[in-house]
């Protein structure tokens, strides 16, 4: 990168146009609690924050109602456990 020129850098990542996805990133709501985490303080702290999945917009209070872990010792486990309730795959837009 050089300071002698005017010209502005382009972003990394090209931003779409598309419609907004309701809801926020599961790792956004996971970096917010801290580990080791029983899952009613997460419920309390977070329950009404709203993840995105490939279904659709869930309330992470309704995605820990329907897992069996009550306990997260890590941020990793953390995240299994509720991917394997939400699942993995493209999160679809406001429009779909």
């Amino acid at each position: 990168m050089s300071d002698d020129t005017d010209e502005e850098e382009a972003p990394a990542v090209e931003l779409g146009d598309g419609e907004p996805v309701e809801g926020a990133p599961l790792a956004r709501i996971a970096s917010r609690l801290t580990w080791p985490q029983e899952a009613s303080r997460a419920r309390e702290k977070e329950g009404d924050a709203t993840i995105r999945t490939p279904d659709g917009p869930r309330s992470l209070e309704s995605i820990l109602d329907a897992v069996d872990e009550t306990y997260f010792d890590t941020r990793q486990t953390f995240l299994s456990a509720v991917r394997s309730e939400i699942g993995t795959g493209p999160i679809p837009t406001a429009e779909e």
